[in-house]
């Protein structure tokens, strides 16, 4: 692989991203594997205390604020502009804030001159759910369908009678990694969600064990609550199982292609893996699903992808309906590409991103 620098004025890669988490650790050992110098780190705590970020001649990675406390105030103090408290470990508060705070940063970053491999824009979209489900619906990608605007849990409940559904999908406008995520029935009188929401004197928690709640009283609660900083409700769609266990994929597109496939399977509707639940076999999925299906599955994948041409990844969360006859997009993320040990042509997805790289990856604005 050449230099960085040869022909466009790029001198190096940076990251912006929490220092200490795995996500920086491992683009960080994939560019050195390739040759390449270590990156430079930006702290996201130094963008959103003194505004230091790339400069001109950096290629950037803009990676994920998450799973630090500090930084998650940080960004709500910003969204906000008030003086704000570090909330308890799980505590599922101010999403609407943070997501303020990050498209304030990524302006930061954008400002500050370098090549950027995933745009701020495109970070936005996919962190958004209602506007990322918008613009996959443009594109005629296939998602389940959504209720329009939701306001709380009576404004929920009306929705669902109008629509004449019993089962939904109740996602917070922001956020990802299952938090916050309710799968309501409604049956005569009866309302029962699956979540890993854990509702505590009023206060909201994620949990890494998934529970049922039977009360409507703590169902209300925790809705009203999620309500405050805005919803995204779909109708629920029925996923496909192998060996009694509901599936879907996470699916890493990279510079066009999808490379990276992690098969996820529940014995829940959650199929979040840091909530307890296991790999599947890829090979089986695919084979249940069938050659045609699954290169539609892919095909699809390749589309969510075009609708962010200039960013170098996306993680596409993919469902096989009951009986495999078709499929839709559950969600995109902008931080999507944490699957580790898992290899496409030997390399992990960091590695991947790394060799589009420097194999002059034209979304990058750069020929290396």
């Amino acid at each position: 692989m050449g230099p960085l620098h040869r022909g466009v004025g790029v001198v190096g890669l940076a990251i912006v991203g929490n220092p200490e988490n795995r996500r920086v650790a491992l683009f960080d050992a994939a560019a050195r594997r390739a040759g390449l110098p270590a990156p430079q780190v930006y702290p996201w705590r130094d963008v959103l205390l003194s505004g230091r970020v790339p400069g001109p001649g950096s290629l950037v990675r803009i990676d994920s604020p998450g799973e630090d406390a500090e930084v998650d105030r940080l960004l709500r103090e910003l969204g906000t502009g008030r003086p704000t408290t570090v909330a308890e470990h799980g505590e599922i508060v101010g999403t609407a804030a943070a997501f303020a705070g990050l498209r304030e940063a990524l302006g930061r970053v954008a400002g500050g001159g370098g090549r950027l491999l995933n745009q701020p824009a495109d970070v936005l979209t996919m962190t958004a759910k209602p506007r990322c489900h918008a613009a996959l619906t443009a594109a005629g990608i296939p998602v389940p369908p959504a209720l329009g605007s939701v306001h709380g849990y009576e404004s929920l409940r009306a929705a669902m009678d109008l629509a004449g559904w019993r089962r939904v999908f109740v996602k917070p406008a922001y956020g990802s990694s299952a938090s916050g995520v309710l799968a309501l029935a409604v049956g005569g009188r009866r309302v029962t969600a699956i979540t890993s929401v854990e509702l505590s004197d009023g206060r909201l928690f994620n949990n890494l064990r998934v529970r049922r709640y039977d009360d409507e009283v703590s169902i209300k609660a925790i809705v009203d609550r999620l309500a405050l900083d805005g919803l995204h409700v779909e109708r629920w769609y029925p996923k496909a199982a192998l060996d009694d266990r509901v599936l879907d994929l996470r699916v890493v597109v990279i510079a066009g292609q999808p490379r990276h496939v992690v098969v996820r399977t529940s014995r829940s509707p959650m199929t979040n893996l840091h909530l307890g639940n296991a790999r599947g076999d890829t090979a089986a999925v695919r084979a249940a699903a069938g050659d045609r299906q699954w290169a539609a599955a892919m095909q699809t994948c390749v589309r969510v992808a075009e609708c962010f041409p200039r960013t170098l990844h996306v993680g596409v969360d993919l469902m096989f309906r009951v009986g495999w006859r078709d499929h839709a997009v559950a969600e995109v993320n902008a931080f999507g590409d944490l699957l580790p040990g898992v290899l496409a042509d030997r390399l992990d997805t960091y590695g991947a991103q790394v060799a589009a790289i420097a194999n002059g990856w034209r979304g990058a604005a750069c020929v290396i």
